[in-house]
């Protein structure tokens, strides 16, 4: 059976209202205290207790702020986006047909993701291990029937998904890394006009390293290399001026402020060293794109501007995506920005990079929906592409694309053509140029998308490739509609 949706579940409250008991519970045992301590230090008897721990009763603001102060975390991390993002992720997986005979209900997974996150991931963590061994097995009987050998791959735990786990539960913010930005700007007194050679100069004359360009014939296939023995680092002569400022900062960063990167790469969730590796290199990154688009100097200019990505980026002397990627990490309290999401993708529509502030969800575990803008944009590249699209849950959002082109190795070489995609909540567009005259309040406008085929309802998408879990899949053979999962009605007569 589909994945039917509910809207309440009985004992446990509403299901739309904000339940923490999961997340007082975790506390707890942090702190290896049992239900009557914690309930002494709160001033509340541990029947009350265990009810909000429960999710029977709500947690009232005073308790929420004393429970922060008491275990010195701030309010901010009981915030239930994380919660939302395992339920969308929970959801997405149990869409798989392999669950249709379960009698599953949308209120079943909100219930499991609240009462014990640990073993909803648990549970995602099996199903992102039966998807890899099935890849496993059909790449394996692939290479079988072509008669070539089979090397074990284990796609269980996929470096890159560990990271943006850990970027999404960040927000794209670590003021740990803006903080070391700053400070390396001082250090070396950088200043807009002369950014290369002043990194130049602080990393020869601080840190010891010389910085040599290097030839395409003696390097092919190397954009940067540094000798840590050696003390040399190596900028390929391909990279045009921005991109060798950049990974300039990326390699100060990974070896002035290294300590500051792996404290970070710490998370107990990157669980290989690959993982880490990878989480080092995403976060040299996030220091690179500080030191060249500082935060205070960036989101005024964002602002001023309205956000008009060609402008920064002449400005700032970078490019198209790492403008777009600065402007996801504008979260700094007190001067945030937009609250922008972000998807990379390839001509394939492989997803490279997603993060989302917005609010909006990607799918994990399919294939997005091809009604995106970010799709389109292949077919006009260089050019940018507007949307106003609705979700399936009504939300509105304004979104941008455009294709770019990443820095390639010569004449011979391969020119990977990519499309960014950047948008907002609709609420939020006039804040950017590229809505100028565009109606943002009339909704037969907006574009129906939605995350992926299985848990979209709209029947009658001309571009639907799976049925949809939650509609039942009725199937007439003497009738042909606009897909072959969308209804269609019954003939009358003239």
């Amino acid at each position: 059976m589909p994945l039917r949706q509910s809207g309440s579940s009985s004992g446990s409250g509403s299901a739309e209202s904000p339940r923490y008991g999961a997340k007082v519970r975790a506390l707890r045992r942090r702190e290896s205290l049992n239900q009557v301590q914690l309930a002494e230090k709160l001033g509340i008897s541990p029947s009350y207790l265990n009810l909000i721990e429960n999710n029977r009763r709500p947690l009232p603001a005073n308790l929420l702020i004393r429970l922060a102060q008491l275990f010195n975390v701030d309010v901010s991390s009981f915030a239930t986006d994380e919660d939302t993002r395992l339920v969308a992720d929970l959801t997405e997986a149990f869409a798989d047909p392999m669950f249709e005979e379960r009698d599953l209900t949308s209120v079943d997974v909100r219930e499991m993701a609240s009462a014990s996150p640990v073993a909803a991931r648990a549970v995602l963590s099996l199903y992102r291990a039966y998807q890899a061994a099935r890849s496993s097995a059909d790449d394996l009987s692939s290479r079988l029937t072509d008669g070539e050998e089979m090397a074990g791959v284990d796609r269980s735990h996929l470096p890159s998904e560990e990271v943006g786990d850990m970027v999404q539960r960040h927000s794209n913010h670590f003021p740990e890394l803006e903080a070391a930005a700053e400070e390396l700007a001082a250090k070396a007194k950088l200043t807009s006009d002369d950014l290369y050679t002043g990194l130049v100069r602080f990393v020869e004359k601080q840190l010891g390293i010389q910085v040599q360009i290097g030839r395409w014939g003696s390097e092919r296939g190397v954009l940067r290399r540094y000798d840590p023995e050696r003390k040399v680092l190596v900028l390929s002569e391909l990279l045009p001026t921005r991109s060798r400022t950049f990974q300039l900062a990326h390699q100060i960063g990974l070896v002035a402020y290294g300590r500051t990167l792996d404290q970070i790469a710490q998370d107990p969730r990157l669980t290989t060293d690959e993982s880490r590796a990878l989480s080092k290199v995403s976060l040299a990154n996030y220091f690179a794109g500080a030191v060249l688009m500082p935060y205070g100097a960036f989101i005024q200019a964002a602002k001023e501007e309205r956000y008009d990505i060609d402008v920064l980026g002449r400005r700032f002397r970078v490019g198209f995506e790492q403008v777009c990627h600065r402007l996801t990490t504008l979260r700094r309290p007190g001067a945030e920005g937009v609250p922008f999401h972000m998807i990379r993708i390839d001509v394939a529509g492989n997803i490279s990079k997603r993060f989302s502030a917005s609010g909006i969800r990607f799918a994990r575990f399919s294939g997005a929906c091809p009604r995106w803008n970010v799709f389109a944009a292949f077919l006009t590249p260089g050019m940018i592409r507007i949307q106003v699209s609705r979700m399936p849950d009504g939300l509105m959002y304004f979104c941008l694309a455009r294709t770019i082109q990443k820095d390639s190795g010569g004449y011979h070489s391969q020119h990977p053509v990519q499309a960014i995609g950047l948008g907002c909540q609709v609420q939020y567009a006039k804040e950017m140029v590229y809505s100028d005259g565009i109606d943002l309040t009339n909704p037969d406008t907006c574009i129906p998308v939605g995350v992926t085929c299985r848990l979209c309802e709209r029947t009658d998408c001309e571009q639907r490739a799976l049925p949809s879990i939650k509609v039942p899949l009725s199937v007439d053979t003497n009738v042909r509609g606009v897909s072959l999962y969308a209804p269609v009605g019954r003939w009358r007569s003239p």
